[in-house]
C-alpha cells in the first residue's frame, strides 16, 4: 500500500498537468463559442484576468491567511513580467494572430512552445542537456516527437473518421475571412510572439515560485497584474460599452470560467508543477491541449475527426511519456547526490554529524579522539 501511495504521489504533478490541459482545451472551446456570439476576444481576454483576480484574492487571503511568504519587490516585478508575458500580452497575442491568419497555423505556432521553453531553460541553466545520457536523449527526444505529432496533426488529414453518433453542435458557423500579404505576416509574427511570450512566462514562473512559494498568493499577484494590463489595453482599443456588458448567456459563461476555473485554479496548478518539475515539464503537455480540442470539437462543435489527429495524438503521447521517464530519472539522480540528514564520517577518531534542518545545536557535534591503531 505504500508502494502505490508513492508511485500516485510521483504522478501527481503529471495527472495535474493532463487537468490543466483540459481547462485550457474547454477554455478555448468556450472562446470559439464566445467569439461566434460577436464578442470581442479582447475584452474576453480582460474579463478572463478580472474574474481570475476576483476569484483568487479572497482564496489566497483565507487559504494562506497564516503562512504568506514574505512580499517582496523582488517578487511584486516577477509577478509584474509574469503577468505581462503569461497573460494580457500572450492571450492578445494569441487572438490577433487568430484574426490575421487561419486558426490552424496558430495553434501550429503555438506547438512550437515546448522546443523554445526548452531552449530558454538551456541558456538559463533551469534544464540540462546531458545528450550523452539516456535521460537526457529520452527529454529531446521526446520534445521533438511531440512537436511532431502536434504538426502532424495540425497538417495531415488522411481519410476521415466516421463519427455517426455525435449529433450534438453547438457552434453556428460563420464565415470568416483572413488578412493576406503583410497582414499575413504581421500574424505569423503575433503567433511566433505568444509562443516567445508563453515560454517566457513559464522561465519567469518558476524563478518566481521559487522564490515566493505562497502558491495561492502567486497565483492571485500575476491575475492582478494581468487584469490591470489587459483591461488597460482593452479599453484603449474598444471603447463600445455594448461590447462590455456580459448577460446570462455564452459570453458569462466564457468569462467566468476562463478566469476562475483557466486562469484561478490552473494558475495554482502551474505554480506548484513550476516549483516541482521546472518549466519544460510544464511546457511539453501544451501539445496535448490540442488533441483535446480535437476531440471536443469533433463532439461538440461537429467538426471532423481525420486519421492524421488520430496519429498526432499518438505521437504527442508518446512523447510526453520519453520527457516523464526523463524528468523520473533525473528526479531520482537527485535523490541519491542530496545528502541524508544525518552523516556520520569516522575517520582517525573524528565523527562529524551533521545537523538535521530542524535542530544545529543539539543535534551537531564534532567528537575528536585519539585513533585507535
Amino acid at each position: 500500500m505504500e508502494r502505490i501511495c508513492r508511485v500516485l504521489q510521483g504522478l501527481k504533478p503529471a495527472l495535474l498537468m493532463v487537468l490543466v490541459q483540459v481547462a485550457f482545451a474547454a477554455v478555448n472551446v468556450l472562446y470559439k463559442l464566445a467569439a461566434n456570439d460577436g464578442m470581442n476576444l479582447k475584452i474576453i481576454v480582460a474579463y478572463r484576468f478580472i474574474f481570475a483576480t476576483a476569484f483568487m484574492v479572497p482564496l489566497a487571503f483565507i487559504v494562506e491567511r497564516k503562512n504568506r511568504g514574505k512580499l517582496t519587490w523582488t517578487v511584486i516585478i516577477q509577478a509584474f513580467f509574469c503577468g505581462l508575458f503569461g497573460c494580457s500580452f500572450a492571450q492578445n497575442a494569441y487572438i490577433e494572430s487568430l484574426a490575421l491568419i487561419s486558426a490552424t497555423f496558430a495553434c501550429a505556432m503555438a506547438n512550437l512552445i515546448p522546443a523554445v521553453t526548452f531552449v530558454l531553460a538551456f541558456i538559463f541553466r533551469m534544464e540540462r542537456m546531458e545528450l550523452a545520457s539516456t535521460k537526457g536523449k529520452a527529454k529531446a527526444i521526446g520534445t521533438l516527437m511531440g512537436i511532431g505529432g502536434a504538426m502532424l496533426l495540425t497538417f495531415y488529414k488522411g481519410v476521415e473518421i466516421s463519427n455517426g453518433s455525435a449529433k450534438v453542435n453547438l457552434l453556428h458557423h460563420r464565415q470568416y475571412s483572413h488578412a493576406h500579404g503583410h497582414g499575413r505576416l504581421l500574424g505569423f509574427f503575433m503567433a511566433l510572439l505568444n509562443c516567445l511570450s508563453y515560454s517566457l512566462w513559464l522561465i519567469v514562473q518558476a524563478k518566481m515560485s521559487a522564490r515566493y512559494r505562497s502558491h495561492y498568493s502567486n497565483s492571485a499577484l500575476v491575475c492582478a497584474m494581468g487584469a490591470i494590463q489587459a483591461t488597460v489595453f482593452a479599453l484603449c482599443l474598444e471603447r463600445d460599452w455594448n461590447q462590455w456588458k456580459l448577460g446570462w448567456n455564452i459570453r458569462l459563461l466564457t468569462a467566468a470560467f476562463s478566469g476562475v476555473v483557466g486562469s484561478g485554479l490552473m494558475g495554482i496548478l502551474i505554480s506548484w508543477c513550476l516549483a516541482m518539475r521546472g518549466p519544460l515539464f510544464v511546457a511539453i503537455f501544451s501539445p496535448l491541449m490540442l488533441v483535446l480540442v480535437a476531440i471536443a470539437g469533433s463532439l461538440l462543435l461537429a467538426e471532423k475527426l481525420y486519421l492524421g489527429s488520430i496519429l498526432g495524438a499518438l505521437l504527442i503521447i508518446c512523447g510526453l511519456y520519453f520527457v516523464l521517464w526523463g524528468k523520473s530519472q533525473e528526479m531520482k539522480a537527485k535523490k541519491q547526490l542530496a545528502p541524508s540528514e544525518t552523516e556520520t564520517f569516522q575517520e582517525d577518531g573524528i565523527i562529524v554529524t551533521s545537523p538535521t534542518k530542524d535542530t544545529c545545536s543539539d543535534n551537531s557535534r564534532v567528537d575528536i579522539g585519539s585513533s585507535k591503531k
